[in-house]
């Protein structure tokens, strides 16, 4: 259930709209008589009197229930009742209508903000603290919520050129949100379906206060248009959705396996992988292996260092015998 709270001037034409309307069916008045509109309306008129300086002393109020539910005329007298008391319009006249016109079944409460006694009711913020009443009283009576807007149960064709005006500017945001990341680009999305966006500043500064929407010659605040659509509301699902957008998962590079080259190891390092029960049949082989290597480094070593020149002649060992029998020939002195 929904409660909705439309500006009213007149109560002649408010109470010919709720008693004359097709279908529709007068549960219970107060102060008034019910029986003939032109009456009803002069009574609300004179009691309104009390307290001339009131000028917009009618107050309607609609209560709608979701399609398809029907709860009986004595639980929606009771609703009505509750309605009007937790709202704080008491002692004072009022008509509760019931209309079956459209898809939902709905009530009609035509109520005078002038008092038995000639004092004003007050009504500031009268709009959203029956939104809240009405949550309540839906939770209190296990009724439908109306959680969102649905638009498959929406007759825009039998709404009035204002409220369609209003069901196309949520239909274009609703469809057009997930795809932007800036106010800008929701703004010129918007512009391409001849809905116009209008910001509200602060002061002289260029500081965004509030936003609206205008199709035609309507215009709509965005909380009008839904709570969500506020400037506020509109910013923080933008930002989100940005946010989505960033933490994406990247795709994951398949990591190229190196091949790495195959290092040689060092006799010592090989025979340390070797497992003890193949280390102790090995050794002898190991001792003959690191034998031979011994060995050739040896040989290595005292093998003389040969050399391409030719050795001199005194160097030889002939040349060395002959010297010392020239030294043995020689005459002593």
């Amino acid at each position: 259930m929904i409660s909705k709270s439309v500006p009213a001037r007149s109560f002649y034409h408010t109470c010919n709209y709720i008693a004359n309307k097709p279908g529709a069916e007068i549960l219970l008045a107060e102060g008034v008589r019910s029986h003939d509109v032109k009456l009803m309306a002069e009574d609300f008129e004179r009691q309104r009197q009390l307290h001339p300086s009131k000028e917009l002393a009618c107050f309607h109020g609609i209560l709608s229930f979701y399609p398809g539910e029907n709860p009986s005329d004595e639980i929606m007298t009771e609703i009505a009742g509750k309605y009007l008391q937790r709202l704080g319009i008491t002692n004072t006249q009022f008509v509760v209508s019931k209309h079956t016109d459209k898809a939902h079944l709905h009530l009609h409460i035509v109520a005078n903000m002038v008092n038995n006694e000639g004092n004003v009711i007050p009504d500031s913020w009268i709009g959203l603290r029956g939104k809240k009443i009405a949550q309540a009283l839906t939770k209190e009576y296990k009724l439908v919520p109306a959680i969102k807007k649905n638009l498959q149960l929406t007759h825009l064709e039998a709404l009035n050129e204002l409220e369609a005006g209003k069901y196309k500017i949520y239909m274009a945001i609703a469809e057009n949100l997930p795809h932007c990341h800036t106010l800008e680009e929701l703004e010129a999305r918007l512009q391409q379906q001849g809905i116009k966006t209008l910001y509200k500043y602060k002061g002289q500064t260029q500081e965004k206060q509030g936003i609206s929407f205008k199709i035609g010659e309507y215009s709509f605040k965005g909380s009008q248009v839904d709570r969500k659509f506020s400037l506020a509301g509109l910013r923080k699902s933008l930002a989100l959705q940005k946010n989505e957008h960033l933490q994406e998962p990247r795709p994951v590079r398949q990591q190229q396996h190196v091949q790495q080259p195959e290092q040689k190891l060092s006799l010592t390092r090989r025979w340390r992988t070797v497992p003890k029960e193949e280390q102790k049949n090995d050794l002898s082989a190991l001792t003959t292996e690191l034998m031979k290597g011994a060995t050739s480094i040896i040989d290595d070593l005292l093998k003389p260092e040969g050399t391409h020149e030719q050795v001199p002649y005194e160097f030889t060992l002939e040349g060395y015998l002959r010297r010392q029998r020239k030294q043995n020939q020689r005459p002593k002195r």
